[in-house]
């Protein structure tokens, strides 16, 4: 086996990993490449770029656009649906850090 091949059989389980061409991203998602690219302008997501310039998804970035087509699908303008699941995402860190904090503290014996 070679070294330069040892990276790519890592990437199969990689959620970050920019796998999807934005063809194939919108056929996963069952939209339109126009979709995408004002959910890239709404700053929701960003592609990583190829060697070509063309845009590239990883699955993650695909789960975080799908939540947002949910919305839009729902009557929710897609600037609104785009803050909407960018401050959902905030409040889940939010709330992952505090748990994790108050488990700290708790450990420590000082729980508030």
């Amino acid at each position: 086996m070679h070294a330069e091949n040892a990276p790519v059989a890592g990437n199969l389980d990689d959620d970050d990993y920019p796998a999807y061409t934005m063809g194939r991203a919108a056929d996963v998602l069952g939209t339109t490449p126009a979709f995408l690219r004002a959910v890239g302008e709404a700053r929701l997501i960003t592609p990583l770029r190829s060697e070509g310039g063309h845009r590239r998804y990883s699955r993650r970035q695909l789960r975080i656009a799908a939540r947002a087509r949910e919305l839009v699908d729902q009557g929710t303008p897609i600037e609104a649906a785009c803050r909407i699941v960018s401050l959902e995402d905030q409040l889940d860190d939010a709330l992952r850090l505090n748990r994790d904090m108050r488990r700290k503290l708790a450990e420590r014996g000082t729980d508030t």
